[in-house]
């Protein structure tokens, strides 16, 4: 009989062997129980996460929509807002344009008003007075001068008017890129997915920017820069009206204030012409009646110089007879008469002699009558000149206003 070459082990018994059963059945039941809680609660959790990834997704992808389509009014809105700014800026940079050209069509009638008092400073004699003309003319100076204050105010208002609307156009084209910028970032977002090739772990990416805002600070951000734009906008707009009147009122005080002026020019032409027909006229009579009185005075002249003679006749005739001899030296009849005849031609010289002073007196009175209505006549004729050449001027003035004053529509207060 063969013998064991190794010890045997130790003998369970089989109540041993059935607690052993026992306890390996109930350990893999217990580790059955335990893996299956396990799988529950894996299967439980990747639902819950699953469900709770897909709606967080869910509701970023509507917030991100929701934000384009917010960023996206914004952007409409900045749009409309712009596009209006750049009309105001074009409407008031031509109303400025007009007033520029208004303000240069205020020179001419300013040189023509220095022209004319210029050409009326060289009157002469009594003809240098102020008339009517001379002070429509000096209102007719200041009334330029005011309406070139007035626009070249205007001029300077519109231009700190466009910085302002530039200024804000600026802004509101900063504010429009931005959101331009944000519109793109997010529709890039809310287009990836987790199959998109370009995503990634981020260092940090929860952090907060130094330069982030609240939705409030952005929103009240692109509401100041609307409103300023539109503020600035009202502003301008009241501007171009406030101008197109001013251009408009200067224009029409300018035109009323050179018909006043042309109204006393005329007349003024008028007196004047009636002043030289009637000095004029004067001047004849005047020196037909000097000539006249020349030819009265030549004929005193002769008629003293006959009288002298016939007085140194009867001299003559008194003075022989005083040789009569004896008794023939008598008064007869004829010694009577050459001594009434001395008697009455000595009257007669004396007569014609006082009237031969005062006719020669009235004659010099009546050349200095003559030439002062000659100088008369001749400062009226150079007033009239004058006057005629200040209307010839003023004709350089008749230009339609309207080439200067764009149409007001006084309804909107806007320029057609």
């Amino acid at each position: 009989m063969a013998t064991l070459s190794v010890k045997p082990g130790q003998r369970f018994t089989v109540p041993d062997w059935h607690t052993n059963s026992h306890l390996i059945s109930a350990d893999a039941e217990r580790q059955r129980s335990a893996s299956h809680q396990v799988r529950q609660e894996a299967r439980s959790l990747r639902n819950k996460t699953s469900n709770q990834t897909k709606w967080d997704e869910h509701d970023n992808q509507t917030r991100l929509a929701e934000r384009i389509s917010s960023v996206n009014r914004w952007k409409e809105t900045l749009d409309k807002c712009l596009a209006d700014i750049d009309v105001e800026i074009d409407a008031l940079a031509k109303v400025k344009e007009a007033a520029e050209c208004a303000l240069q069509a205020k020179n001419l009638p300013l040189e023509v008003s220095i022209e004319c008092l210029t050409l009326r400073e060289s009157r002469r004699a009594i003809d240098v007075v102020r008339d009517p003309v001379e002070e429509e003319l000096h209102k007719e100076v200041k009334v330029i001068d005011k309406a070139k204050r007035e626009l070249q105010q205007r001029v300077n208002d519109i231009f700190e008017q466009l910085c302002l609307l530039q200024e804000a156009r600026q802004q509101l084209r900063c504010d429009h890129r931005c959101k331009m910028e944000a519109l793109e970032i997010d529709r890039m977002c809310l287009s990836l997915n987790v199959n998109s090739p370009n995503i990634s772990l981020k260092v940090n990416p929860t952090r907060v920017p130094d330069r982030s805002t609240t939705i409030e600070e952005w929103e009240q951000n692109s509401q100041c820069n609307k409103e300023h734009a539109e503020a600035e906008m009202k502003a301008s707009t009241e501007l171009r009206g406030a101008t197109v009147l001013a251009i408009a009122q200067t224009n029409n005080e300018l035109e009323a204030q050179r018909v006043a002026t042309e109204f006393a020019l005329r007349k003024r032409i008028r007196d004047l012409e009636r002043a030289y027909d009637e000095l004029k006229w004067q001047e004849q009579n005047t020196l037909e009646e000097i000539a006249e009185m020349e030819e009265d005075i030549r004929r005193l002249e002769e008629d003293f110089r006959r009288k002298t003679q016939d007085l140194k006749l009867a001299h003559t005739r008194l003075e022989t007879r005083m040789c009569r001899p004896s008794m023939e030296l008598c008064w007869d009849q004829a010694q009577y008469g050459l001594t009434d005849e001395v008697h009455q031609l000595g009257g007669t010289i004396r007569a014609l002699r006082q009237k031969l002073a005062e006719s020669q007196s009235g004659s010099s009175l009546w050349a200095w009558q003559g030439a002062g209505l000659g100088s008369g006549v001749q400062a009226k004729h150079g007033g009239l000149v004058l006057d005629n050449k200040c209307m010839d001027s003023r004709r350089k003035l008749v230009v339609p206003a309207e080439k200067f004053a764009p149409e007001v529509d006084t309804f909107n207060q806007t320029t057609n």
